[in-house]
């Protein structure tokens, strides 16, 4: 099932799902009312190859709690996904088995090509 998890709260979200719309029978999953499992983050990193590919290093939490000064581990980065949603790189779209993480230009226009095909 084509899932896209985002932030409501987000601007840039809302306007990626705007410009991927229709988004067909794609679950929409807010992240922050809906908060991710360890089985969700698990599809996510099997599709994406890391947990530092999900990890959003731009996280106002991030520079707060020193850890742009420490060698985070994969274990720490799913750690700290789980713990507090605004550690994960957003949106993050699943579509069949292919997936697109955060919200460059060219990422936003991969997932919609996919979606659209």
């Amino acid at each position: 099932m084509d899932k896209i998890y985002y932030l409501s709260t987000c601007d840039s979200c809302r306007r990626i799902l705007k410009e991927l719309e229709p988004v067909g029978d794609a679950m929409l999953i807010d992240i922050k009312t809906h908060p991710l499992s360890s089985s969700q983050l698990d599809e996510m990193r099997e599709l994406a190859g890391s947990y530092e590919s999900l990890f959003s290093r731009r996280a106002r939490l991030y520079r707060e709690r020193g850890l742009n000064e420490q060698n985070l581990s994969e274990e720490n980065f799913k750690a700290l996904i789980l713990e507090h949603y605004t550690f994960l790189k957003r949106p993050v779209m699943i579509f069949g088995e292919k997936i697109f993480i955060g919200n460059s230009a060219k990422i936003v226009a991969a997932a919609k090509e996919t979606l659209h095909a």
